[in-house]
């Protein structure tokens, strides 16, 4: 299993951080791609960046106010490039990662079953602002979602599907302008998993400061490491618990505040809501402190790995049988769609 880290960049096609990423994502490289996508590869002056460079066929035409065939074009393209990508977590170039990376390997390992993805009602009058065009449509859609988030991979194919099938809503949403704000929230409410807890967690997994912003649509932009942004992003981490990453941090922001951040332990518990394995566990050593010999815990282990194995196998063929289900779902468009032009 592995994460997909998808960053799309413009204007100077760098990352801020690049060596602290770089840094990061190193003790855990066997559990993670990375991929770019960017505006002209010839500004690219990093080996590293274009390494992890989508092709520049795979590139899609992007705006300020319409990024969101970046995000499917990275979607699409880390869903095909390696199968055991599970969690895609995107991101910008005034990114940071602000938990540690043995953090983060457990992070993933303990909720990969879940995409970490906050919405919320529309919180602005939609009749007024045309963004996202919401007035087009039913009140159940009038929906904000973060535009930095880490979806599953069940959750990306869904985004896929929708862009083949549901064309022209996806045309109408992005024609509104900052649709990766609410297009996302659409999608899944579409097929109905916004309020699946096992399947999504309703937080942050990007922070940002909002109450002093940069622009009129951006964030603030952390510079300095002044007494009161430490203390903002020290609150931040304190009240989101699934946080992982941080922005928009320049390039000027100490490194080592940084790593400051990751060290700390902000003392958070989590259920254990999304891992099948976890819950085996947990089941397990709740079974073991009521043995006295080393001979009963033997036996109690020995039934446990028997019991891991038959849930990964059933989880194995449940994602197979969707799988095929959704391949017929898809055959089935495309013949109706063929009848139908024809």
């Amino acid at each position: 299993m592995k994460v997909a880290l998808l960053f799309i960049i413009s204007y100077h096609h760098v990352l801020n951080k690049e060596q602290l990423w770089i840094d990061w994502i190193k003790p855990n490289q066997d559990i993670i791609n990375v991929y770019f996508h960017y505006k002209d590869i010839n500004l690219i002056k990093s080996p590293w960046i274009k390494m992890y460079s989508l092709p520049p066929s795979e590139i899609k035409q992007t705006t300020y106010y319409n990024v969101v065939p970046a995000y499917m074009a990275l979607m699409t393209y880390a869903f095909n490039h390696d199968i055991q990508n599970i969690w895609f977590s995107f991101l910008t170039d005034a990114c940071v990662p602000i938990i540690s990376p043995a953090a983060f390997r457990k992070r993933f390992f303990d909720h990969y079953q879940a995409s970490i993805f906050k919405w919320r009602p529309a919180y602005w009058n939609i009749q007024i602002h045309r963004r996202a065009n919401l007035r087009l449509f039913k009140k159940e859609y009038w929906l904000a979602n973060d535009p930095w988030f880490t979806l599953t991979r069940a959750h990306v194919h869904k985004c896929l599907i929708f862009l083949a099938a549901k064309n022209s809503v996806y045309n109408q949403v992005n024609a509104g302008g900052l649709a990766n704000e609410s297009i996302f929230a659409i999608i899944l409410q579409t097929f109905k998993e916004l309020t699946n807890s096992n399947t999504l967690i309703n937080e942050s997994g990007s922070l940002a400061d909002w109450t002093r912003m940069s622009s009129p649509t951006s964030p603030y932009m952390f510079t300095e490491a002044t007494e009161a942004n430490i203390n903002m992003i020290k609150t931040q981490l304190k009240e989101n618990p699934y946080a992982m990453f941080l922005r928009k941090v320049s390039r000027e922001f100490p490194d080592e505040v940084l790593k400051d951040f990751m060290a700390i332990d902000f003392g958070h518990v989590y259920p254990v809501l999304h891992n099948q394995a976890k819950m085996i566990e947990a089941e397990v050593e709740a079974e073991v402190e009521d043995k006295e010999t080393p001979e009963e815990t033997q036996i109690i282990i020995k039934k446990d790995d028997n019991r891991s194995t038959t849930i990964f196998h059933k989880l194995f063929h449940l994602q197979e049988q969707n799988q095929n289900m959704i391949n017929t779902i898809l055959l089935v468009l495309v013949i109706s769609f063929i009848m139908f032009i024809v």
